[in-house]
């Protein structure tokens, strides 16, 4: 993954420029659209070869206009799989910790659903399988635009090279280029409601 955009300033602003258009989008879609894409997700990431040899998957739970993941987390959890969900530290770091199904789920910070279970670490997200992020865009190149904090590229970080990562979007959210910078961290593919799953460069 080529990141050549050095000038920090410069960078953020696109990335904030973005974001708010991207953010704008999501807004214009309403429950019932946002319901059926998250089963057609949940299916298209079911259907992943590496998901159904997975013994640990590390996910997120989702919120507002974010593509739904309730649907996909209980279901591999009702499959067998152990199911990491973040917890988000003051530092915007994710720690982890196990799901235990619907009711062990609280609010959280930022208006985040979090799991009620103890938190492992933040390395915990190295013994997942396959990790689940959430993303706004996502370029061909894997490149992902998150919403600015920077907790999913530390957590992106510790995963091994050969871990599989999938980015959950909505069908006009691949682009053809996402602004990168150093500490950026790519995914290897999206699922997309209309399109499935892309295996991206």
């Amino acid at each position: 993954m080529n990141c050549t955009d050095h000038d920090e300033v410069a960078l953020r602003s696109r990335k904030v420029a973005l974001r708010r258009q991207l953010t704008a989008q999501r807004l214009k879609t309403n429950d019932i659209e946002r319901s059926d894409w998250g089963k057609s997700l949940r299916d298209a990431v079911l259907s992943l070869p590496e998901i159904q040899m997975a013994g640990t998957v590390a996910a997120y739970v989702s919120v507002g206009t974010e593509p739904q993941t309730r649907g996909l987390i209980y279901a591999l959890w009702k499959r067998g799989t152990y199911v990491l969900l973040p917890l988000l530290l003051d530092d915007f770091d994710l720690d982890w910790a196990s799901y235990e199904g619907p009711e062990s789920l609280a609010p959280g910070p930022r208006g985040l659903l979090q799991p009620t279970e103890p938190g492992r670490g933040v390395h915990a997200v190295t013994s997942a399988d396959l990790v689940i992020v959430p993303a706004l865009a996502v370029d061909r190149a894997g490149r992902r635009l998150g919403r600015g904090g920077g907790s999913y590229d530390r957590a992106l970080a510790r995963v091994g090279a050969a871990v599989p990562t999938v980015a959950l979007i909505y069908d006009h959210e691949l682009l053809d280029e996402v602004p990168c910078g150093r500490r950026d961290q790519p995914v290897r593919m999206v699922a997309r409601p209309g399109h499935g799953i892309t295996r991206l460069r």
